[in-house]
Parts: structure tokens; sequence; C-alpha cells
């Protein structure tokens, strides 16, 4: 197992009396697909949400590439590497596909973008914004409105985004929920071209995608992890089955 680009030490969130994320520990190594799985309220969001910046853990540590950025703000991570994609999407409707890649581009790089004037107006930024665009297929019509693209291309577009800010790591929170199978084959396509350059956490619900993808597999029930390995080693370890198997026997997707 090669160095953890990511470490999480004994990271700890309470709402009141409610252990949302209680003592976890994880290792995620540098250009591996890392999934988090665990049943609905096992607190995978929140554990996310902290590793982005968006919540502040009450104790523990987040440390990337050997620096502590427990206490970093969310833009500042985002500087050094961290992007995040959401549950919902997180795209601007009313503007195109190449404008929101762009703006993701402009953030990064302090360029002059302003994405109200004709694209040639800014070649450098829009030409990056089209290698993003093409990693995750969406290149064929980039002036398409975001708005008005299919649920599963707006998850393919906001994965561009996240790659408009130059990641090290990529913190994907459920990519493919709400995606049809053929949609979810291509975003599972995309994640497998995007293996070895970026490091992803991953959060998802399909099994099926998780065994596909993932070098490495955690597991969070009531905000602790209590399983951890390859593909192999969750489908058969018993607190896995007793967390899932037991409530939907043979649903793939259920976990």
């Amino acid at each position: 197992m090669s160095t953890p680009l990511l470490k999480v030490r004994d990271l700890r969130k309470s709402y009141g009396a409610l252990n949302v994320t209680d003592s976890v520990d994880l290792d995620v190594a540098q250009n591996s697909i890392h999934a988090l799985i665990g049943p609905n309220g096992a607190g995978k969001t929140t554990l996310i949400s902290q590793l982005s910046g968006q919540l502040t853990p009450d104790s523990g540590h987040v440390i990337y590439d050997g620096k502590e950025i427990t206490h970093l703000s969310m833009p500042s991570r985002v500087k050094i590497g961290l992007a995040r994609s959401f549950q919902l999407t997180s795209i601007l409707p009313s503007l195109t596909l190449l404008e929101n890649v762009a703006i993701a581009v402009q953030a990064r790089s302090g360029s002059s973008f302003q994405f109200f004037r004709p694209a040639a107006r800014d070649a450098a930024l829009n030409d990056e914004a089209m290698i993003y665009l093409k990693e995750v297929g969406l290149a064929d019509a980039p002036d398409r409105l975001a708005g008005a693209v299919s649920h599963g291309e707006k998850r393919q577009l906001e994965i561009a985004i996240a790659l408009g800010t130059k990641p090290r790591l990529l913190l994907l929170d459920e990519p493919l929920a709400g995606t049809g199978p053929q949609e979810a084959e291509i975003l599972i396509d995309v994640m497998r071209r995007l293996r070895g350059r970026v490091t992803m956490l991953l959060i998802e619900h399909d099994m099926d995608a998780v065994f596909k993808l993932a070098d490495r597999i955690s597991v969070l029930v009531y905000g602790r992890v209590v399983a951890e390995g390859n593909a192999d080693h969750i489908r058969n370890d018993p607190k896995v089955r007793a967390a899932y198997l037991g409530e939907e026997e043979g649903d793939s997707r259920c976990c």
C-alpha cells in the first residue's frame, strides 16, 4: 500500500448526545480509489464534510500530504488540492457546460475570466476547461446549457468542475445517485480513467460500482469504521453482512 495522501485520526463530531463521527481513523493511499460505504444515517456525508472543510470536527486530526489541515477553511483546502462533489449536483444551470468548468479554472488560476463575454475572448481558460469536459465525455457540445442536460450528464459535469481545480484528492459524495444503468456505467468509466492520476475518496450506495472501482473499502456504521479491506474481504465480513444483508438481502445497491 502506497503512502497515504490523507490521514484521519480519532475524528469526532457530535450533535448533542448523537455521535455522528465517532473516533474515525482512515488512511487514503495516494492515487487509489478508496470507497466509504455504510447504511443511511451512518455519518458518511458528515465525515466527508469535515474532510472538505465544510464542517469543523469537535476533535481529532485531518492530515493531508503530511500537513495538519483540521482547521483549514474549505477554499484553502481547494487551493492545496482537495475538491468535493455533492450528493445533489452543484452546477450553474443558466450557464453552458464550458462556462461552468471555466469558472472553476478561473477560481484556481486567478485569471480575469468573465463568463458573460464570448468564449473566444478567454481562449486559454476555455481551452483548459475543454480538456476537463473531454475527460468526462462532455466535449461534444460544450455550449449546451447545464440546466438542459440529463441528470447523468450533470454528474459528469460536476466531476469536470472539480477537475478544473486540479485536485490531488477528489471527494465524491454519491456520484451515481439518481442515475440509470447506462448513465452509471459512463460515470464508472470516468472514474476508472482517472484512477492513478487523482486520488479519490468515494461515498457510494451502489455496491456493484464500489466493487468494480475501489482499491480499498471502509465501512461506516453509526459513525464508526467497523470494517476495512479489499472487495473480497468486505463481501465476506460478518459485520458488513449484519449491517446490510439482514435488511436487504440480495440487493446489490443496499450499501
